[in-house]
């Protein structure tokens, strides 16, 4: 979209959706801009930069990826919304700047080889499938991180945070944190419903879920639109293989019909069989250009290919863990006191799956290390805390910058590749910026995980609901999947020149595939990524080598 501002001419192009654009349009036709659109957020986006520069971004509610270009002056801006909900890649070599929403865009330029160095493969091997804050993995290639924004013209390129976490004392008492964070999670639900296209929400029958669930139903009934659409994902016969674990304690699916009974809404139940789960590995590695979480990947892609039959815009609970503390690291002191990444675990036994030379040559323990202190050294310190809470602090800020980060990142990526927009009120930079500064034994009121969560919610949620434990995104418990992605490895190991290969323990996998001994005694990665979660990883690296062409330098 172009518009022109006097002399000048300004040109965006843009990925994303703005929640307060009927606010933005009123306060810019105060101020003398003229629209040529009814509604489009997209000129809401441009005029706003217009009026005020890089400022511009402390005016946007939203998900956002954008870049525009300033004609008189000659200068490019780009910047990606606070949380890095929306993608933004970009390769600045010589005087040549390239940019877009995917790798397999700028891979798309002659200037661009799929080339990875030892940075590369440590963002796959050592930290995979989560990505370091603004690494691109191909050589050259980067990403504009969450939060920030960059400006190219004839100086050079120049990279500059829009927006942080900032501390600060927590003043408000229980009561109005409760009611605060009702309030801020209810109107943002309201805003991220507005669509002229079907809009339907993601329902596990868990806390934040269910959350989105009743703030969604309700607001249908207001406007009368008809019951509620909501979908869940389960997999064929998985309910009688199902294995309670510390991680995932129960099955959904009681939990989602009981919440979708109570709010009145139409329910789909989406199932998945284990063999299209494996077929689909190497769908979801085009969709991200990358690795990433696996058939944890693979569901969700196949998730939203039948969501979008019906929807196009689907709101989802991801980032609640993260902001309120719900995931079992947050609640561990030796997690807190480890130093380390708390969703990273089996280190070891992973490193001692890859070949030497990729080890001397990865130096994946330094690594690991190095990302660690860096992302540490950022975080905003309040004066005269208690140490524990500090360490909590540098907890929650680990958990949004990377995991959150990964988990937005495969949700966008698996929802997109099928035309479907997922949208997440719980990132709403408002109530991520309230909820960073409440103390934890307020953020645990009750004794509870998420217990401000809980009690903010205790009007608006049936009661067995608002004190069900924490339960992760479900995973396939049947022996048929892992006995597909064992044969889909077996295959790759025996064919001559797979380039996994030469990168990993050939002899120990092998015996390890023909095992039937458990490896892994906890999830390596997250809380869902066990012995057939790696098998799968495995798989999915040979895919991205193979038919992207990677070359190693």
């Amino acid at each position: 979209m172009t518009r022109q501002h006097g002399e000048n001419t300004f040109t965006i192009t843009y990925n994303g959706e703005l929640y307060n654009t009927p606010e933005l349009r009123t306060e810019l036709e105060k101020r003398g801009h003229t629209f040529f659109t009814r509604s489009s957020d997209t000129e809401a986006l441009l005029f706003a930069f217009i009026e005020w520069g890089p400022l511009c971004l402390k005016y946007l509610n939203g998900i956002f990826a954008f870049a525009i270009w300033d004609n008189q002056n000659q200068s490019l801006f780009l910047a990606r919304d606070r949380l890095g909900v929306k993608p933004l890649f970009y390769i600045h070599k010589g005087k040549t700047f390239l940019f877009g929403s995917e790798p397999k865009s700028l891979l798309e330029h002659p200037y661009v080889k799929p080339e990875v160095d030892s940075e590369g493969l440590a963002e796959i091997f050592a930290l995979g499938p989560a990505r370091s804050p603004g690494h691109g993995v191909y050589r050259g290639m980067a990403e504009v991180k969450p939060g920030h924004y960059m400006i190219y013209d004839h100086y050079g390129l120049k990279m500059q945070r829009g927006w942080t976490l900032e501390s600060r004392p927590h003043i408000d008492n229980l009561e109005t944190t409760a009611e605060k964070i009702c309030d801020l999670l209810g109107e943002t639900v309201k805003r991220q419903l507005v669509s002229d296209v079907p809009v339907c929400v993601l329902l596990s029958g868990g806390l934040d879920s269910s959350a989105l669930t009743a703030f969604a139903s309700a607001a249908f009934e207001d406007a009368g639109s008809g019951p509620l659409h909501t979908y869940s994902v389960d997999y064929l016969d998985n309910e009688s293989h199902f294995q309670a674990s510390h991680y995932q304690p129960d099955s959904d699916k009681p939990w989602v019909e009981y919440v979708s009974s109570h709010f009145g809404t139409f329910h789909h139940s989406i199932l998945i069989d284990q063999e299209e789960l494996a077929e689909s590995l190497e769908r979801t590695v085009f969709a991200r250009d990358l690795p990433g979480m696996a058939d944890v990947d693979s569901s969700l892609y196949l998730f939203c290919r039948e969501i979008k039959k019906d929807a196009t815009v689907a709101l989802s609970g991801e980032a609640a863990d993260e902001i309120f503390g719900g995931y079992p690291w947050f609640h561990s002191e030796k997690a807190l006191n480890a130093a380390a990444f708390p969703w990273m675990r089996s280190l070891d036994e992973r490193l001692s799956l890859l070949s030497p030379e990729l080890i001397n040559y990865i130096r994946p323990e330094e690594y690991i290390a190095a990302r660690y202190r860096e992302t540490i050294a950022e975080v905003d310190r309040l004066k005269g805390e208690a140490p524990l809470e500090a360490q909590r602090r540098e907890m929650f800020y680990l958990n949004i910058k990377w995991f959150m980060a990964t988990l937005l990142n495969r949700k966008d990526r698996m929802s997109m590749a099928n035309g479907l927009e997922v949208r997440v009120p719980f990132c709403d930079h408002r109530l991520v910026e309230y909820v960073w500064n409440i103390p934890w034994e307020m953020k645990t009121y009750g004794g509870q995980a998420k217990g401000i969560l809980r009690k903010a919610l205790s009007h608006v949620l049936p009661e067995k609901v608002l004190k069900r434990g924490k339960s992760p995104y479900p995973k396939t418990h049947h022996p048929a999947y892992m006995k597909a992605v064992k044969k889909r490895l077996l295959n790759i190991l025996d064919e001559p020149g797979s380039p996994i290969s030469e990168l990993i323990d050939f002899t120990a996998i092998r015996e390890l595939i023909i095992s039937e001994k458990k490896y892994f005694t906890h999830p390596w990665f997250g809380q869902l990524m066990g012995d057939a979660q790696f098998f799968a990883y495995l798989i999915e690296i040979n895919s991205w080598l193979k038919e992207y062409r990677v070359k190693i330098v």
